[in-house]
């Protein structure tokens, strides 16, 4: 008899959360600092970057599809989805590797809590509220936690040059490991990717770059 839907959705949610990992605190230059601070202080837009774009309607309407799963609310899908697509769009980021990392850090679940303390979708650290935010940003709030999210993995992608690889490593705290990149990237790819070959892959590890 195959396992039920509620029983495979416990055991991804359950490797979801062994990957679950935390950034970690490292000083920042007064610019930078200014800089990230910048980044998160506006929280207003709601709707999906380039939300007339045709392509984006669509590719909005495929991800509600594949993410119905993992999370059943129509409404919060929705907002997720256009919330997820500006706040990555913003931070240069491919809205779809968001998606994968988010799966393999939360499994979708807006109020997951890591050992380490690592809060929401993005599994954001506190300390970064404190470094870079202020008091009022509540990490469970949906648009808090994409903008803080986005906003990090852009700046280890900053610091790191564009390897994708080693600022995925940092993001989760495995920096120089490739278990954590390998479960990213492989979300990515099998379950995120919509009509174009993902991008960034330097430095990925050969299977993953073979699809397979």
């Amino acid at each position: 008899m195959p396992p039920s839907r509620y029983l495979i959705a416990l055991l991804l949610f359950a490797c979801g959360l062994a990957w679950a990992g935390a950034q970690r605190y490292e000083p920042l230059s007064a610019s930078v600092r200014a800089q990230l601070s910048k980044a998160v202080a506006d929280m207003g837009r709601r709707e999906a970057a380039f939300a007339d774009d045709p392509y984006v309607r669509v590719w909005l309407a495929e991800m509600s599809r594949r993410l119905e799963g993992y999370i059943p609310d129509p409404d919060f899908r929705a907002d997720f989805l256009n919330t997820l697509h500006y706040e990555a769009t913003r931070a240069g980021l491919d809205p779809e590797l968001v998606l994968g990392l988010i799966e393999v850090e939360s499994g979708f679940r807006k109020y997951a809590v890591s050992i380490a303390g690592a809060m929401g979708l993005m599994q954001v650290m506190p300390f970064w509220v404190d470094l870079i935010g202020t008091r009022e940003h509540n990490l469970f709030h949906l648009r808090t936690n994409l903008r803080y999210g986005c906003t990090i993995l852009r700046h280890y992608l900053d610091i790191e040059r564009g390897d994708l690889f080693r600022a995925l490593g940092r993001y989760n705290g495995s920096l120089g490991r490739s278990e954590y990149p390998m479960a990213v990237y492989t979300a990515w790819r099998k379950r995120w990717t919509y009509g174009i070959t993902p991008v960034g892959l330097k430095r990925a590890p050969a299977a993953v770059r073979k699809g397979t």
